[in-house]
C-alpha cells in the first residue's frame, strides 16, 4: 500500500515536473536558465557545507581510522549490490534487456557468492555496474533536467532528479526493506558516514582547487548527470538563443574573407 502511495506521489511529481519543459535544456541556456535560484541554493549549500565540517567529516574521519578498508569496501558492496537491483528495473523502463540482464547476474551473483553481496565476485568475472537510477529513466523518456536545486543534507539535484528521488530512495536503499525503524536509521547512517569516509580524500582535493566551490559542483553535477542520461554519448546542446549580438553579426570585412566561413564552422557550439 505503502508503494502505491509513492508510485501515486511520483506521478504527481512527473505531472509538476511536465510544466518545468520550458527550461528542460537550461545546459545550452545562460547562467539564469541553469540555476535560477541561486540564491537560495547557496545558502542551502552553505548550511551543507557547515553541517559537514562540524559533523559529518569529524565523525567520518574518526570513522576510517577505526573501521578498516576492506571491511568499508565490503559495506559499500552491500549498498551497491541493492542499487544494482534497481539499475536493472531502470534498464528494463529504458528498453536496455543486456545491461538489465547483466545487472540481475551481478545482483544474483553476489548475494549468493557474495555473502549478500559484501563481497564483488561479479566484477572479478567482468560483470561491471550500471548504476542507473529512476532519475536516468525519466531523462530517456524526454524529460529534461530542469533547473538546478540543492538540498539540505541531500546535496545537490535538480527538478527531474527530485521527482525521482523518492522512488531511488525507497526502492534501491535495503533500509526501506525492515520495519524495524531504529535498523532503518542504523543502515541509513551507516551508508551515510561509510560514503562520506570514502570521499574524504576527494573533499580535501576539491578545497584545494575549486575557487568557487558551489559553482565547481554544480556544473560538475549537472554535467555527469547529462552525460549518465545519455550513456557518456549526450548530443551537443544548442546555442543560447539570447546570445550577444556582437558574436552573430561578424564584420562585414570578416564575411568578405574566404576564410570566415570555414572559421565558423569548425567553432565549437
Amino acid at each position: 500500500m505503502r508503494r502505491v502511495t509513492l508510485l501515486s506521489l511520483i506521478a504527481a511529481l512527473l505531472f509538476a515536473l511536465g510544466g518545468c519543459a520550458t527550461i528542460k535544456d537550461a545546459r545550452g541556456g545562460p547562467g539564469a536558465r541553469l540555476d535560477p535560484w541561486e540564491n537560495w541554493n547557496r545558502k542551502v549549500f552553505a548550511f551543507n557545507e557547515g553541517l559537514d565540517e562540524k559533523v559529518l567529516k569529524p565523525v567520518a574521519t574518526g570513522y576510517s581510522k577505526i573501521v578498516p578498508q576492506f571491511a568499508r569496501r565490503s559495506i559499500d558492496n552491500f549498498f551497491a549490490n541493492a542499487a544494482d537491483a534497481w539499475s536493472a528495473v531502470n534498464n528494463v523502463l529504458q528498453g536496455k534487456p543486456e545491461p538489465a540482464l547483466q545487472d540481475v547476474v551481478r545482483v544474483t551473483t553476489n548475494t549468493v557468492f557474495g555473502f549478500f553481496g559484501l563481497l564483488d565476485i561479479a566484477s572479478e568475472f567482468g560483470l561491471e555496474h550500471h548504476y542507473e537510477d529512476f532519475g536516468q529513466t525519466l531523462g530517456r523518456w524526454g524529460f529534461g533536467a530542469g533547473a538546478y536545486v540543492v538540498w539540505p543534507v541531500l546535496g545537490p539535484s535538480s527538478v527531474r532528479d527530485s521527482a525521482a528521488l523518492p522512488a531511488d530512495r525507497w526502492f534501491a536503499s535495503p533500509a526501506e526493506y525492515i520495519n524495524d525503524g531504529r535498523w532503518q536509521f542504523g543502515i541509513t547512517t551507516l551508508q551515510i558516514i561509510n560514503t562520506r569516509a570514502n570521499l574524504l580524500g576527494a573533499s580535501k582535493l576539491l578545497d584545494d582547487i575549486a575557487l568557487d566551490k558551489y559553482s565547481f559542483i554544480r556544473d560538475a553535477y549537472l554535467q555527469r548527470r547529462r552525460s549518465l542520461v545519455f550513456d557518456g554519448d549526450a548530443p551537443e546542446t544548442p546555442e543560447p538563443p539570447d546570445a550577444p549580438a556582437s558574436a552573430a553579426s561578424a564584420p562585414s570585412s570578416a564575411a568578405s574573407s574566404p576564410e570566415a566561413p570555414a572559421s565558423a564552422a569548425s567553432a565549437p557550439p
